[in-house]
């Protein structure tokens, strides 16, 4: 079996067990009552089935995703990066007065 096939299938299995350690959480916690509507309903266990497969899904899809991330190689450059360091040079610039512009007559209200 290719072994990306292999890590799919080990980490959707760990997705899964996941969920329902989640669920069995959940209806032992009695979350938003949900003890009592699974235990009590005759149809129950379709209930809890479908939270395990929703819940499933979902955590099997990040499993597989924090392992696929979690296989990306070192970088080769340092942490810093590779960016020169740059030393601020001052400038000096000298200070010209502006011209005096004619100014509007003010009104007297």
């Amino acid at each position: 079996m290719p072994k990306l096939i292999r890590l799919y299938i080990v980490n959707v299995a760990i997705g899964f067990g996941l969920s329902v350690a989640f669920v069995t959480g959940l209806v032992w916690l009695d979350v938003a009552g949900l003890q009592h509507l699974i235990l009590q309903s005759s149809m129950g266990w379709v209930a809890a089935l479908m939270m395990v497969m929703v819940n499933g899904v979902v955590f099997g899809g990040v499993q597989f995703a924090i392992a696929v991330m979690r296989m990306a190689e070192a970088p080769d450059t340092p942490p810093g990066g590779t960016r020169e360091r740059r030393v601020p040079v001052p400038v000096r610039v000298e200070a010209r007065a502006r011209a005096q512009l004619p100014r509007a007559p003010q009104r007297n209200i």
